[in-house]
């Protein structure tokens, strides 16, 4: 069985809905993932020619909005690609990511974790900023043992906090705490500890390529049931035209508690995904298979990970320069 802080530690990054219902003929719980279907259809604008005898400035004037509103849409699109693919942008999100785990147990069922991941950053000055990004995992845990039944409900809270340049150079990180929340509703789903840890991200830009990690460590409790587990959230994308990219986004734990055979998981993978908008409201969709080429005892052979994230970015006037964050 996979364990929470494994289920909690996903990119900003966001998930498609899964569905899971019980059969009638087996009495088991299935987890079936429902995949979005992207299409976006572009569509070119129009110009209207300049009538004979126009005034020079009205030409002029003219010139300038055709010119500025490309320039703004241009700015808006590389805002939500940013803050699709960037933890510390500086734009407000809301990701769903839905992680479904293959052969989980004794009885090789699936498990399945909705991470909700709001994140909003607060400017402290000119030159600094803290981004937060609040975890918090629905789950439901497959039986692993002829006595036991399914296990649902919520998971621990992973409130993180990030500080970071407003105005990075090349390399963009990010530093700080996150905490450990006693919220899980039953003993399967988390620890009821209270806790925490550092986290910190970084990443790089080179032409179509965006890459880097985030890193954690989560203490909580003591004594005979505590939390000692490291996450390591290493991304990779490459973009391309209309807003598609290919990714590759695996998270790698280690339970620092369990002996050093079944402690680590570690997938390897990858999908594909695009930013595109719905009317007005600029999204994010993507979707990952990952193998399990290490897990730890009764854990996933492989996994599923699908994500839709709302993006809200602020809007330029077509007469206003777009500027750097």
């Amino acid at each position: 069985m996979k364990n929470n802080a494994e289920l909690a530690a996903a990119l900003p990054q966001t998930a498609l809905l899964e569905s899971t219902w019980r059969t009638k003929q087996s009495g088991e719980w299935l987890a079936v993932p429902t995949l979005f279907l992207m299409f976006w259809f572009l569509f070119a604008g129009h110009s209207a020619q300049a009538q004979q005898g126009a005034h020079a400035f009205t030409a002029a004037t003219e010139t300038s909005q055709a010119h500025s509103a490309p320039a703004a849409q241009q700015s808006e699109e590389s805002a939500a690609k940013d803050a699709a693919q960037n933890p510390v942008a500086a734009a407000i999100s809301l990701p769903f990511q839905n992680n479904t785990f293959y052969g989980v147990g004794p009885y090789r069922r699936a498990e399945n974790a909705l991470l909700i991941e709001p994140v909003i950053p607060f400017k402290l000055s000119q030159e600094w900023m803290v981004i937060s990004r609040t975890i918090t995992p629905v789950e439901v845990i497959p039986r692993i043992s002829p006595s036991d039944q399914v296990d649902y409900g919520l998971g621990n809270i992973q409130p993180q906090f990030y500080l970071s340049p407003v105005h990075p150079g090349k390399f963009i990180w990010g530093a700080g705490p996150q905490l450990w929340l006693p919220t899980a509703t039953d003993s399967e789903l988390g620890t009821n500890k209270w806790g925490g840890g550092p986290a910190m991200v970084g990443l790089f830009r080179q032409g179509h390529w965006l890459g880097g990690s985030l890193l954690s460590n989560e203490f909580a409790g003591v004594n005979h049931k505590h939390v000692n587990s490291m996450t390591l959230n290493a991304f990779l994308f490459y973009n391309m035209s209309h807003g598609w990219y290919f990714v590759s986004t695996p998270i790698v734990t280690s339970d620092w508690t369990a002996s050093r055979s079944t402690r680590w998981t570690v997938p390897v993978g990858g999908g594909v995904g695009r930013v595109f908008k719905l009317g007005n409201q600029p999204l994010n969709a993507r979707a990952e298979f990952f193998n399990d080429v290490r897990t730890t005892t009764g854990g996933s052979d492989w996994q599923l990970q699908t994500q839709l994230q709302l993006l809200f970015i602020k809007r330029r006037h077509p007469g206003s320069v777009a500027g750097g964050r």
